[in-house]
């Protein structure tokens, strides 16, 4: 196992005892995990489906046909939806998971709406998502550029072949980025967590009510 994929399960595992000590899950509550994977990269995949304790009150929800992901998951409930509205009535689950997805769906305007639409189906949510600001960008692996303007760093991702991280495929955020998105959606009750490594803030965990 490489050095990236220990520390991403290393902080996985962090974020999951986190989530244990700070939302306590029971066999009643109605949880959703927003960002399931159908492909499973790593063991750090689909971590809360791996790990919760009450699978049968679990709901999944992605842009990817759940056909790999419910053959591995049986349990859990599984929804296909195009990346907009949560097909869902308003405050159907007690909890929102999401796992470092908010980086994914788009552009700001998309970001404070995927956060109005967890703010809506949910009572609660529990979020991550990657600090722009540590020193190597997590989906990359390379150090330092990502700090340039998103323009210039996928001009480099470009050149060196790793063009499939640009454009829509991410969009960082800053702690100030995340205040001022989580002001935008209207959500003012929250709680941010920073998870450090080495003496950075390595990604951020943001609890919030949705009441």
């Amino acid at each position: 196992m490489s050095l990236a994929y220990k520390i991403s399960s290393y902080n996985r595992t962090r974020k999951w005892d986190l989530f244990l000590k700070e939302i306590a899950p029971t066999e009643r509550m109605r949880t959703l995990d927003v960002g399931f994977s159908e492909e499973e990269g790593s063991s750090s995949s689909n971590f809360i489906e791996k790990h919760y304790p009450y699978p049968e009150m679990l709901t999944a929800l992605g842009i990817n046909v759940p056909v790999k992901f419910s053959k591995r998951y049986p349990k859990v409930a599984a929804v296909h939806y195009d990346g907009g509205v949560f097909p869902f009535e308003d405050k159907a689950f007690d909890l929102c998971w999401s796992n470092a997805v908010i980086e994914h769906v788009g552009d700001r305007n998309k970001q404070i709406d995927f956060l109005r639409e967890i703010k809506r189906v949910s009572k609660r949510a529990f979020i991550t998502t990657p600090n722009r600001f540590f020193p190597i960008e997590a989906h990359t692996r390379i150090p330092v550029l990502h700090y340039l303007p998103k323009r210039i760093f996928d001009k480099w991702l470009a050149l060196i072949g790793k063009g499939w991280a640009t454009g829509e495929y991410m969009h960082l955020l800053s702690l100030h980025d995340l205040k001022t998105l989580l002001s935008s959606a209207d959500i003012s009750e929250y709680k941010i967590i920073k998870n450090r490594l080495a003496g950075f803030t390595l990604d951020f965990v943001v609890i919030f009510s949705c009441e």
